[in-house]
């Protein structure tokens, strides 16, 4: 199934790179990965580029615009903030003071990341993840969880936000 919601998301981001035609679907990926040599969890979201810029101007009130180098600054300020907000990351029970580290443009997507406090030994990790809820009400966030190779994944519509996974 995972493996499916993956591809699905490939071909979403592959077919907006070829075509200036508006995506119909609101779609995003969040990779949390335990890095057990650094002892953080390493988080990646991928976002349609658009849907990015635009839920970054309903939330803050002002334009910022990806492929352009005088934003650069405020959109790492926004992102920051944003991230802090839309994302929240817990495991044994403890929530995890999560970073941002930055961004990369991609085309017509935009990776964004993160990486946690150091954290030993996570058996129960628990995500809020609501990136571009403040936008859409069809916003699907596709959340894959990684701890010491063992993967899983759910699917989040709005307005569910919450998952959690034992390991």
């Amino acid at each position: 199934m995972e493996k499916i919601l993956f591809l699905i998301l490939i071909c979403f981001l592959s077919f907006s790179s070829f075509t200036k035609v508006k995506h119909p679907y609101h779609v995003g990926s969040v990779e949390i990965n335990y890095n057990s040599k650094s002892k953080t969890f390493e988080i990646t979201g991928r976002f349609f580029l658009d849907d990015l810029e635009n839920g970054l101007a309903e939330k803050y009130g002002k334009p910022l615009h990806f492929n352009d180098e005088k934003y650069k600054t405020q959109l790492n300020s926004a992102l920051k903030n944003y991230c802090k907000e839309y994302f929240k990351l817990k495991t044994n029970n403890q929530f995890l003071k999560v970073n941002y580290v930055g961004y990369e443009e991609d085309s017509e997507s935009v990776n964004v990341f993160l990486e946690t406090e150091t954290v030993n030994n996570p058996k129960k990790v628990e995500a809020a993840v609501s990136f571009l809820y403040n936008l859409f009400d069809d916003q699907m966030n596709i959340v894959h969880i990684i701890v010491d190779g063992n993967r899983k994944s759910e699917k989040l519509t709005y307005p569910n936000r919450y998952l959690f996974q034992q390991y």
